[in-house]
């Protein structure tokens, strides 16, 4: 069996997990405008200049401790009244064409973010992904708990290609891997045909260097224009770490202010 597996922002999706769930946030006093420009320039920052491991891993913290605490149900109230809009991001047509070529080659396919499991599985069920691999937050009595179950980022996500690979008798060496970062070098390493989306600038120069496929995604289109509208509970079992993402991405801008 061959497979293909894909990130998702900047990748599949064109929009930031981040900037589309601003506004309920700051809406209902998650968040407040400051820490919402702070992220975004936090988040525009990372994207330029990148960040080592040990940066990462406080800033995951100081993220995992704003949501700490926080009631479940109660977020997943709150984004079912908004995951209409929320969960309308736009996607790149060249990722639902890329989809659906894999699809009718057979290929299994995987979505593989460092976003919480949450927010990546009703995204992918509603793209008709087989199976994905996202970070998993830890909860304890419908209530954040402030920890990391699994953290699908940099070499975790080839760790869990690889056991996937085993556990479904997947040839790694012809399939195929897509990411617009060099944070998922270690994923695009893993298969044979690793592709660069968009990359930035770390993960050009390695393309490059490597002569691997560089392939350039320029037309968001509506997923309302593609496919029919997800279904209530895809809406709700998507919601809560939706929330915990954009809050993560905050409080990395606040842990630099710190």
């Amino acid at each position: 069996m061959e497979a293909a597996f894909f990130d998702l922002d900047k990748t599949v999706i064109a929009r930031a997990t981040l900037v589309a769930y601003s506004k309920p946030l700051r809406r209902e006093g998650y968040i407040s405008r400051w820490l919402m420009a702070r992220a975004l320039w936090t988040h525009l920052w990372f994207n330029s200049f990148g960040a080592d491991e040990e940066k990462l891993r406080t800033y995951r913290e100081q993220a995992l401790r704003i949501a700490k605490g926080w009631d479940q149900a109660k977020l997943r109230e709150l984004v079912d009244e908004s995951l209409a809009d929320v969960i309308e991001p736009l996607v790149y047509d060249e990722a639902l064409e890329l989809l659906a070529s894999h699809r009718e080659a057979g290929r299994r396919i995987y979505l593989v973010s460092a976003s919480p499991v949450e927010i990546v599985e009703p995204l992918g069920r509603y793209l008709g992904i087989d199976q994905v691999i996202a970070t998993r937050p830890e909860i304890a009595d419908g209530v954040y708990t402030g920890g990391v179950d699994f953290y699908a980022y940099g070499p975790n996500k080839r760790t869990a290609i690889e056991e996937e690979a085993a556990r479904w008798d997947i040839d790694l060496d012809a399939s195929y891997a897509y990411s617009d970062s060099a944070t998922d070098l270690p994923m695009l390493e893993a298969v044979g045909h690793p592709v660069a989306v968009n990359p930035d600038k770390a993960l050009l120069k390695e393309a490059l260097e490597r002569a691997w496929e560089i392939r350039v995604f320029e037309s968001p289109v509506s997923l309302r224009t593609r496919m029919p509208s997800p279904s209530r509970r895809a809406a709700i079992g998507g919601g809560t770490a939706a929330v915990a993402a954009a809050v993560g991405s905050a409080a990395w801008a606040w842990a630099r202010q710190r």
